[in-house]
């Protein structure tokens, strides 16, 4: 438009442009000039742009704004929640300024029809009302919604208020409560049978302390988002709800069993074996959020779940970073560290963003903590000062049954330099597995940490002998 009315033309050429591009479960509206765009729904036939028309001293209308006006465009632009069986219209000025909305929606109750159909009897009807400008019509359908995109997820549900107090024998949108399986200052789970398939779930509902806390109801809402894109029997399943939903919760496959924290209490000297079994079940979940380029951050063992036939999944997706989106600023400021001290990777405390590398460390901490019943750098750390100054203890200090070359990959998968721990969880699985000659060879260990008593009869004899020459030199 801009070009012919440069370049081409005389008279000046201009045009009106009105776009709706759809991505997940979102409309996003582009217009300028006089054409519009119409939404139907259940009955409601809204327009969702605005014409941009100035009348002239000649008493007719012109275009105030369109494309190739000015060099500079101005476009209106709107977001809008999409719903199954909506309809959008578009017409154009031919159309719309001889045919009125009713006679529009008039046309689209013609249920016996093909939209092809309707668009036709719209432009026909134009015509007979004596329109002599350009006649365009066309309608849309929406006939399935994609995934959502999480803003959208975010936006749906904010407005949702908490459900009551839960007890058992209660109803809550077609769920039926039997238990309460866990209560923390932070949300409950509940038990609960989905009425409409008789299938046990589980349903979390959040905390009445966060009721006014945005960050908390955030974290809460991304976790059902995050859990629905991952598929992984080692990933907690994130359920679609099968009636509407009225309040704030999430529902999920109930799971019978244990977390991996109340399993090492009851296993606290667990063999090699077993433990290279439950590693390699986290890390096949682990990598179904890498698959999609999210990041668990807060993998601890509290967040892992053993059911009562061995089978393991990670739960609580609400500290996960989603690589592409957290980038884009939010309107709600996020914690500096969200994960939990003694399993976070020392970036986080450095203000860094998460990695694969970061899982790769919680998850090598988990594995040395199965193992040894300890933490490879004793009780965490706090700040940059403290990072420094970690010395990793060998595994062998606490269990001498623990092969070198175990302790070798235990070591470099928490390594404090996110660059000299494994780039692939299979790798740290491998090395947990087999021997790694080449992985032992840039591992040395110093021989105070492999073997602190020869280390110690060496300085003494060492300094004995160092005694006597000096001795025999004050003699002479």
């Amino acid at each position: 438009g801009l070009g012919q009315s440069r370049y081409s033309s005389s008279k000046g050429m201009v045009s009106t442009f009105s776009a709706l591009v759809m991505k997940s479960g979102t409309a996003h509206i582009f217009h300028v000039g006089d054409s519009r765009i119409y939404r139907a729904r259940s009955g409601d036939f809204e327009r969702l742009t605005t014409d941009h028309r100035t009348w002239g001293a000649n008493g007719k209308e012109y275009l105030s704004r369109a494309v190739g006006i000015n060099i500079n465009l101005d476009v209106d632009y709107r977001r809008e929640s999409i719903e199954r069986d909506d309809i959008y219209v578009f017409t154009t000025d031919g159309v719309h300024d001889f045919v009125t909305d009713r006679e529009i929606l008039s046309c689209l109750d013609a249920g016996d029809q093909t939209f092809d159909e309707q668009a036709k009897s719209i432009g026909e009807l134009a015509l007979a009302k004596g329109s002599t400008d350009n006649i365009t019509c066309q309608i849309v359908q929406i006939n399935q919604i994609g995934k959502t995109d999480e803003a959208t997820h975010l936006k749906r549900l904010q407005h949702l208020p908490f459900p009551p107090d839960l007890e058992p024998g209660m109803v809550l949108d077609g769920y039926l409560i039997k238990r309460e399986v866990q209560a923390s200052p932070r949300g409950q789970v509940y038990l609960a049978v989905d009425t409409k398939t008789n299938d046990a779930v589980a349903l979390k509902t959040p905390s009445v302390n966060f009721e006014d806390d945005p960050v908390y109801l955030e974290l809460f809402i991304r976790e059902e988002w995050v859990g629905k894109r991952l598929n992984s029997p080692h990933v907690l399943k994130i359920l679609d709800h099968t009636t509407k939903r009225n309040f704030l919760y999430s529902v999920s496959e109930f799971v019978e069993g244990q977390t991996l924290k109340q399993w090492m209490a009851d296993h606290p000297i667990p063999d090699l074996q077993t433990v290279r079994g439950i590693v390699t079940r986290i890390a096949s979940g682990l990598r179904a959020f890498h698959r999609k380029e999210m990041f668990h951050r807060d993998l601890k063992p509290d967040n892992i779940l053993i059911d009562n036939y061995g089978t393991v999944k990670i739960i609580d997706f609400g500290s996960t970073k989603i690589a592409g989106v957290d980038e884009i600023s939010s309107p709600i400021e996020q914690p500096e560290m969200l994960g939990t001290v003694d399993y976070t990777a020392p970036e986080y405390h450095l203000g860094q963003s998460g990695s694969k590398q970061a899982d790769v460390f919680s998850l090598g901490v988990i594995t040395y903590q199965m193992l040894t019943g300890n933490l490879p750098y004793g009780q965490g750390f706090k700040d940059r000062a403290s990072i420094r100054r970690l010395s990793y203890v060998q595994a062998r200090h606490h269990n001498k049954d623990i092969p070198d070359w175990v302790d070798a990959a235990l070591k470099k998968s928490v390594h404090t330099n996110p660059e000299h721990r494994y780039d692939l969880l299979s790798e740290f699985v491998v090395d947990i597995s087999q021997p790694n000659s080449k992985l032992e060879r840039h591992q040395k260990v110093p021989l105070i940490e492999k073997n602190p008593i020869r280390f110690w009869k060496i300085i003494f004899i060492l300094s004995a002998l160092l005694n006597l020459y000096l001795a025999a030199k004050l003699a002479n």
